[in-house]
Order: C-alpha cells, then structure tokens, then sequence
C-alpha cells in the first residue's frame, strides 16, 4: 500500500474548545518498554478515544509496530520538526482505527545536531502539534531513550511525562535524573509539566527481584506507581514482529490484557483531572 492512501486528511480551519491530553512517555534508559508501552497503549486507548502516537524515537519502532511500512512514512517528525512541514500533511493512518500516528524515519537521528541553530528549537513540536489538537483526545509522544533536544521538545508540549520502570536492578536510579529533568523543564519551558505516573514493566512472577523493584517503587513513589504492571510476555514481542499491537494479535494474551487494563487505568485518572 502506498503513502499516499494512508494520509491523512485533515480539515484544520474549524478550533475547538475540547480537551486534548498531551503525554510524553519517556525513559533515558533503554530497553525499558518504553516504545512496547507507547504502541500498545495508544491501541488500548483508541477503543475509546481518538489518539496521535508521534513517533520521536529515530529508530521508528513505535511506527514499525503499528503497521508503518518505511516507504509509507514520508517525512514524518523530522519534517515537523526541521522543514516546516505542514502537520497534518505528515500523518499516516495505523492498523488501528481512530488511531494516527505521526512516523519516525531515519532522518531523525541527525535532528538534534541539525536542530542545535534552530530558532525556537526547545519549541519545533509544540508549534508543529498545534493545529492537530482539536482532532484528538489523547496524543502520546515516543521519546527516544535519551535527555537530548528531542526529548526536551516532547517535554515543552506535553502536559505530563508517562515513564515506563523495568523491574530490574539499579531501575530505580535512572528514575531520580528523569524526575529532576521534568522540574529543570517545568521551571524554564513548560509551567504545567507533571509526572503523569510510572508503569512498571517486565515484570516476571518468577522473580523475587520484579516483586522486590516494585515493592520499592511503590514504597518511594507511592499512587503515582499504576496498578497495572506489564508482564513479560512473548506475546507482545511476536505482535510487534508482525506491525500489530498486542491486543489485536493475541486479544486473550496476558500482556494484552494487561495493557488494556492500564489504557483504562489512565483514562480514569485522566477524568479526574477534567
């Protein structure tokens, strides 16, 4: 299928006054979840409500994994980012209805160093998103597993920061730089940025150590840990080999129904908000 029949096609011109809930979601160690946790629970939350997944993440994992084949993505956020392209030009429709997603391409490894000149550079996303928002609820942000200039931009236009904890040693340490990036950012760029929650993910029953990072977690972080924890679970792997979210290639799976369940999790704190 070609790029051209996966656009999107927006119609900017009419504002709205509705809500639109920006997360970042955002780890600087890898190999934490971080992308496994933004596809599938943008899939979970577009049951219910219209979602944009931009993928800032230059591997372009999150669009792999939602049935973006590369030849489909055109420029994607590096065009938003560094040529001024138009935003609504740059999306691409998922394999999941209602949910866009906004692709990664390889030209976004070089972004940060070409972005370094940049007018408003701490600002290219949150200017490129704007006429976006009244078309969504929900927009998640794939960072890549740094605290470089990309990461900082999804910092400047997301109201909160969702960050995905692997249940291993030393997990917990990544978290405390994480937290003090979020404050730099909230005091300099970005008034309203808060920590939105901590998913712990990879979590193995047959590990003590999993129970023991959570037990700590839990006890540091307190209600800001979700409920829900993200089991391993092969399931999820084979369903991004395939360009699938999990809840759509193994519905009964337990890491499906895990995901589910934060997707729901999430939107009821969002409520409470308002």
């Amino acid at each position: 299928m070609g790029s051209s029949s996966r656009l999107v096609i927006l119609d900017v011109s009419k504002p709205s006054s509705h809500t639109v809930h920006i997360i970042a979601i955002a780890n600087q160690k890898g190999g934490v979840g971080k992308t496994t946790t933004s596809l599938n629970l943008a899939a979970a939350l577009a049951r219910r409500k219209r979602v944009l997944l931009v993928d800032l993440d230059p591997q372009g994992n999150a669009s792999t994994g939602l049935g973006l084949e590369y030849d489909e993505r055109g420029r994607g956020t590096y065009g938003a980012l560094l040529e001024d392209e138009p935003a609504e030009t740059l999306l691409r429709k998922s394999v999941v209805p209602k949910l866009d997603v906004m692709p990664a391409n390889a030209d976004l490894a070089g972004a940060e160093l070409e972005m370094i000149d940049q007018d408003r550079r701490e600002y290219r996303l949150r200017d490129a998103l704007q006429p976006l928002l009244h078309r969504y609820d929900i927009i998640l942000i794939d960072c890549p597993p740094s605290l470089g200039l990309l990461t900082l931009n999804a910092l400047v236009v997301a109201q909160s920061v969702l960050v995905p904890l692997q249940c291993e040693f030393f997990a917990l340490e990544g978290i405390s730089q994480l937290v003090r990036s979020i404050e730099r950012v909230r005091l300099a760029f970005n008034a309203d940025l808060h920590l939105e929650g901590i998913v712990l993910t990879m979590f193995d029953t047959r590990n003590n150590l999993s129970t023991l990072v959570a037990e700590d977690a839990r006890g540091f972080f307190g209600e800001q840990v979700f409920k829900t924890v993200i089991p391993r679970n092969i399931r999820i792997s084979e369903a991004q080999s395939h360009g699938q979210p999990v809840l759509d290639y193994a519905r009964s799976s337990t890491g499906a129904q895990a995901y589910e369940a934060l997707g729901a999790e999430l939107l009821k704190r969002l409520k409470k908000k308002g």
